[in-house]
Order: C-alpha cells, then sequence, then structure tokens
C-alpha cells in the first residue's frame, strides 16, 4: 500500500499511477478485474473490503450492487445502464471506478484471481483460549481470588500497595518490567480474539492525552457481524480481570507468617497498576476499549472525530464565525446521532482525566522528584541513594519523552493525510 493513507485506512495511489487510473476510467466499455472482495450487509449500509489488505469502505446498498454487478463481469457501461434501469436515476460510474482504484479494489492486470489468503497464523490458539474449558478456568480464578479478598480484605489492591520499597528507582524498574508483560497479554488476547474468526492484526505504540498506551488494530473486524466483534474488543479487559486474580492468589500464597512478605506486596502493587489499567478503559472519550465497544453498538464509523468536529462547530457558532463551520451533512448519520451527546463528554472527561493527574498523581510525582533532587543537594547522601534518585529521574523523563514524541509524531502524519469520503 502507498505511504499516504486516508483516516480510514485506505490508500492513495502514488503519483506514477494516476496516468493508469485516469485510463482505466476513461476505458468503460472493458470490464474490471476486482480483487476477491468480502461484503457486509448492516444497518441499510453495505461494507466491502479486502481482508488481506485490510481496505474497506462503506456504501449504500445501490453501491455495493454496482459493485457486485463489477465483480460479476459487467463493463463499466453496462452497470451504469443496469444502474438507471434498476434505480430509475444515472450514476457517475467513472467516479466510481476511480474509487475502486483508490480503495485498490482493482487488479492491477487482468488476469485469474488470486487463492483465496491462507487462513491467519494462531487461529487454533484464539479458539482455544476462549473454548468452554478456559473460560470454566477464567471463572475458577475470579472465583477463588473474589474468595481470598472477601476473607482477607488486605489483599485487596490499594494505592499503598504501591510504595513497596524506600528506593524509587526499584519501585518504577519493578512496574515497568512487570507491566510489560501484563500489557502484552491485554493486546494479545485482543489479536487472538480476533485471529479465531479469521482475522489479522497490527500493534502500535500510541498516546491517549497524557497515557501511553499500546494498541492493536482489528480493521478486519468491520466486516465480521456485529455481535461477534464485541469478545475481541473486551478480550483484553476480560484477560486483565484475570490476570488480576491469579495475582492476589500469589499475593496470598507467599504472604509470610505475619501476613506480609516482599513477594505478596509486589504481587499486590501490581495487581493495582492493572486494576487502574482496567479503570482506564472506562475513560472512553480516550477512545478506549469501552469507546469501541460504545462506537460498535451505536453502528458508529468515527465517532470521536465526528463529535470534535461537532465541538468546533459549536464554538464557531457561539463566535458567530459561519466561514469556519464544517459540513455536518457529510458526516456519518449514526456519528451525527451520536454525537450530539457523545461530544459534551469529550470536555467534560478531559477536564476529570487532568484533574485526576494534578490532584492526585501529580503530587505524589511531585514529591517523589523533589526527594530524589534533593539527594543531590543534601549535605550528607549515601551513594546508594544517589545511584537510586538517577535511574528514577531518568525513567521518569524517559516516559514524558517518549510520549511527546509520539504526539509530534502523529500530528505531523495528520498534516500529510487528506480526508476523503469514498461513496455518498
Amino acid at each position: 500500500m502507498a505511504d499516504q493513507e486516508l483516516r480510514d485506512g485506505t490508500a492513495l495511489p502514488d503519483a506514477s499511477d494516476v496516468a493508469a487510473y485516469a485510463a482505466a476510467v476513461r476505458d468503460l466499455d472493458s470490464p474490471l478485474v476486482l480483487h476477491r472482495l468480502v461484503h457486509l450487509e448492516e444497518n441499510g449500509e453495505v461494507t466491502i473490503g479486502r481482508p488481506d489488505t485490510e481496505s474497506f469502505a462503506i456504501f449504500p446498498p445501490d453501491g455495493a450492487a454496482l459493485v457486485r454487478r463489477l465483480q460479476e463481469g459487467a463493463t463499466p457501461r453496462q452497470a451504469a445502464d443496469w444502474y438507471a434501469v434498476e434505480y430509475g436515476e444515472p450514476i457517475d460510474v467513472a467516479d466510481v471506478v476511480e474509487v475502486l482504484h483508490e480503495l485498490d479494489f482493482v487488479m492491477p492486470e487482468p488476469g485469474p484471481l488470486p487463492e483465496a489468503a491462507p487462513p491467519v497464523r494462531w487461529q487454533r490458539l484464539g479458539r482455544a483460549l476462549f473454548s468452554p474449558v478456559a473460560w470454566l478456568c477464567y471463572g475458577a480464578v475470579v472465583a477463588w481470588a473474589t474468595v481470598l479478598v472477601v476473607r482477607s480484605p488486605e489483599l485487596l489492591p490499594t494505592p499503598r500497595d504501591m510504595v513497596f520499597s524506600e528506593y524509587y528507582s526499584l519501585i518504577m524498574v519493578v512496574m515497568t518490567v512487570a507491566a510489560a508483560p501484563l500489557i502484552a497479554i491485554h493486546e494479545i488476547y485482543h489479536a487472538l480474539a480476533g485471529r479465531r474468526l479469521g482475522v489479522g492484526s497490527r500493534t502500535r505504540m500510541s498516546y491517549r492525552f497524557y497515557f501511553l498506551v499500546v494498541e492493536t488494530s482489528l480493521d478486519g473486524l468491520v466486516v465480521v457481524e456485529r455481535r461477534r466483534r464485541y469478545l475481541p474488543i473486551l478480550a483484553g479487559m476480560l484477560v486483565d480481570v484475570v490476570l488480576i486474580g491469579v495475582l492476589i492468589i500469589v499475593a496470598d500464597l507467599t504472604r509470610g507468617p505475619g501476613g506480609d512478605g516482599l513477594a505478596a506486596r509486589v504481587c499486590l502493587a501490581v495487581a493495582f497498576a492493572a486494576v487502574i489499567r482496567v479503570l482506564w478503559q472506562f475513560f472512553f472519550y480516550l477512545r478506549t476499549d469501552i469507546y469501541v465497544l460504545i462506537s460498535t453498538a451505536l453502528g458508529c464509523v468515527d465517532l470521536h472525530t465526528t463529535a470534535t468536529r461537532m465541538l468546533r462547530n459549536r464554538y464557531n457558532r457561539l463566535l458567530r464565525r459561519p466561514d469556519r463551520l464544517l459540513d455536518e451533512s457529510a458526516w456519518h448519520p449514526a456519528d451525527r446521532r451520536a454525537a450530539r451527546w457523545y461530544s459534551w463528554l469529550v470536555p467534560v472527561g478531559y477536564t476529570l482525566s487532568l484533574s485526576t493527574f494534578l490532584l492526585g498523581l501529580g503530587p505524589v510525582f511531585y514529591d517523589m522528584i523533589g526527594a530524589a533532587l534533593g539527594r543531590f543537594t543534601a549535605d550528607r547522601t549515601d551513594w546508594v541513594m544517589l545511584v537510586d534518585g538517577t535511574v528514577f529521574l531518568l525513567l521518569t523523563f524517559l516516559q514524558i519523552g517518549i510520549a511527546l514524541w509520539l504526539a509530534a509524531r502523529d500530528r505531523l502524519r495528520r498534516r500529510r493525510e487528506r480526508t476523503r469520503h469514498v461513496i455518498t
């Protein structure tokens, strides 16, 4: 696919292909040879795409019928004549052909269709991890951990469990090292829940507000029945809850005679961090798993972008700047309906997140950074504490630097992108 892409993931043609595309558009009497395409009709719309390249687009039913006609071997001109008879109005078939080229649905040279794509890797493992036996195991772990917490409330992870050592760098290193496999398992479960359905996946690092996150892209879910999409969306949270239960069980097994122990404290600290990640998923205005769940249930295409654009229109109307208003008729109807209430939650959510950081985590980090810096100005400081403070400060500012770099990278990428509606 080309380096430049539309925001919906479809590739733009390279400059060298423009002439070929123009020639194809002009030749309306030659049949198009289309790749193997999948169709999913839902809510009065049809999603058509190539799972092998994860290029998808939403068509109205009449547009999808025209594409099917082209797939059956009709020339663009014949398909346009059929459309005019079937729907009682003409269609600019040249524009449709151009769009099919941009989506990379058209084979560059006539020839036999490629064989069906091979099944995605790890499909059997995905099915095993969500089999009835696996569900029984998950339920047993959660039930066991729940009983332990009820019998011993001190096993319930709390913020005080995070400070299990006087060495800040040790806490930071342990939490960072422990968080990596937990985040990986979260994303792996997303991917495997999709792969059991034959859907591929991609993973990348990103950010949400002041959070550094890892994302798993399951674009192929758009051509899967909606009721079958929910498990891949929620699979990460499911395994997070199970891992919290495992950590509580291990903490109980490793407690000393006095009900304490370093291993138990570390397990509860890691469990509390996992609890925070589960709760963070409910900050759906940051496009978390819950946001994807809501968007899927409402049949939305890009709810967050539509909501932010609606907020921009409200702001410009308030300032009486009609020349800066965006055309709301170009937005997807489902996005526009949901954005009427969702758009108000976006500023409230960001304010809540910022307040939580400034009033909750902010003072804690401020005190820890101040204490670490104070070790370098104290009259007498143990060299171990100096090393501890140095490592802690480096890790803290490294995370901030990565988040800023990702923000700058995404801003530059958005400037290179351009949006375009596929078929209206």
